[in-house]
């Protein structure tokens, strides 16, 4: 019996060195994750820096495309590793709580206001984004709102509260809070023939506009700043604190600001450079 079992695990032994040895790692093994907005992920910026970051680097980011809020919470919990996200007094707020660090102006671009072609509101020519959202109320048309905490939703809400009007108690039948990204939120703003507000980056990319067109742009309310924040790692130990840190630097850095200035969409530039 000693000798069959002894025999045994000379065969296994032998059996085992024969196979193959396990794949090396390979590079997507060393990543980030990145928490940020549907803007961003939607218009493809995305796609186009991010290869350019691996090539640079080593490391590959997986992005996790949600609201600005969410985003935000997803920090606050330790599930990302870094934010690039437009709310700056959420920014502000997140690391003043301690939830991130080295928060570092990356870009901008801007909100513009889109309807259908007819204008119902006549907003075209308004000349300001708080009087075209006046318009809007006063004539009951329809408007759909991402309704989803994302910076885009939260900067459309300041503007409804700068001239007075609580669109959450008194626009029952007019306005419409969908709780949906970007592009789901233009899909359904364009088959209702609603207004919308959107960033331009995404409204560039968009392809389902029928009757839609660009009726309010040009604003200073409308400016649209981007912020790049660490995840603080006192806060969170587990998160990718150093590689998160070259990301972080390569985006506010002149590898990556070139980057942002090269992506462009039939020739239009949609997101400008804002480090410091």
């Amino acid at each position: 019996m000693l000798k069959r079992s002894l025999v045994l695990a000379l065969a296994l032994l032998l059996w085992s060195l024969a196979l193959p040895a396990a794949p090396p790692a390979c590079a997507d093994d060393r990543f980030i994750t990145l928490a940020s907005t549907t803007s961003t992920d939607q218009s493809g910026l995305f796609g186009f820096l991010l290869p350019a970051f691996q090539r640079d680097s080593g490391i590959a980011v997986r992005v996790v495309a949600v609201g600005t809020g969410q985003a935000l919470k997803l920090g606050e919990r330790g599930d990302a590793d870094v934010l690039l996200v437009h709310d700056r007094a959420g920014e502000d707020k997140f690391v003043a709580e301690g939830f991130g660090i080295d928060r570092r102006d990356v870009m901008y671009n801007d909100f513009v206001v889109v309807g259908p072609s007819n204008d119902p509101a006549g907003i075209k020519g308004s000349g300001s984004a708080g009087e075209a959202f006046r318009r809007i109320a006063a004539a009951r048309a329809a408007f759909a709102s991402r309704g989803d905490d994302s910076g885009t939703n939260r900067a459309e809400l300041r503007l409804w509260q700068a001239i007075g009007v609580e669109v959450r108690a008194g626009g029952a039948g007019w306005y419409r809070e969908l709780g949906s990204g970007m592009g789901e939120t233009l899909n359904t703003a364009a088959g209702m023939n609603a207004y919308a507000m959107t960033d331009r980056g995404t409204w560039a990319s968009f392809k389902n506009r029928q009757s839609l067109v660009i009726l309010l742009e040009g604003d200073k309310a409308l400016f649209n700043p981007y912020g790049s924040i660490l995840v603080n790692p006192a806060r969170h130990p587990g998160v990718k604190a150093a590689d998160a840190l070259i990301w972080h630097r390569w985006l506010t850095g002149p590898r990556g600001q070139a980057a942002i200035a090269g992506f462009k969409i039939a020739g239009e530039q949609l997101f400008f450079p804002d480090a410091k």
